[in-house]
């Protein structure tokens, strides 16, 4: 199983459409929040086979998407969310405590626009970063990658668009 992971597209859809087309197809696309009102062109790009989970951003005004999901990949319970509710830009602490709560293997949070993988406390927490403003050294877009082997374990990767 092959899953797109992006966030903090901000409108500027470009390089999610450039993505599908070049390195799809995929089995899921998630999106992080700040999406700001492009749901129905990212899901109408990702295809009729391709589930779409997309979060509530800070900047998705006047919309109506959900503030967070929790949704299960194979063996993997995950929480969704833009983590401006959990305050990420100061650390990912409360996302480790929310998940660890709640039972869940990994969690996937936007917000800031650098992109971070660590495990915490058995806890998988990770940003893609963003396609639109990167903020981390370098400034590149970036997204990330799940992929489901055929013994269950997921593996990730972090790649940066070619500009």
């Amino acid at each position: 199983m092959k899953i797109l992971i992006v966030s903090d597209t901000h409108r500027k859809d470009d390089s999610l459409y450039k993505i599908l087309s070049e390195t799809g197809p995929y089995d899921m696309l998630i999106h992080l929040g700040d999406s700001e009102g492009s749901e129905e062109k990212i899901t109408g790009w990702a295809g009729e086979d391709c589930p779409v989970h997309i979060v509530l951003g800070n900047n998705d005004f006047f919309s109506n998407l959900d503030r967070e999901k929790e949704i299960t990949i194979g063996k993997y319970r995950i929480l969704l969310t833009h983590g401006h509710y959990y305050n990420v830009s100061l650390g990912v602490e409360r996302l480790e405590l929310e998940a660890r709560e709640r039972d869940l293997d990994i969690v996937m949070y936007g917000h800031t626009h650098r992109p971070f993988y660590e495990v915490h406390n058995g806890v998988i927490i990770l940003n893609p970063g963003s396609l639109s403003y990167p903020r981390q050294e370098g400034r590149k877009p970036s997204y990330m990658i799940m992929e489901v082997d055929e013994s269950g374990e997921a593996h990730f990767t972090l790649n940066f668009l070619k500009v």
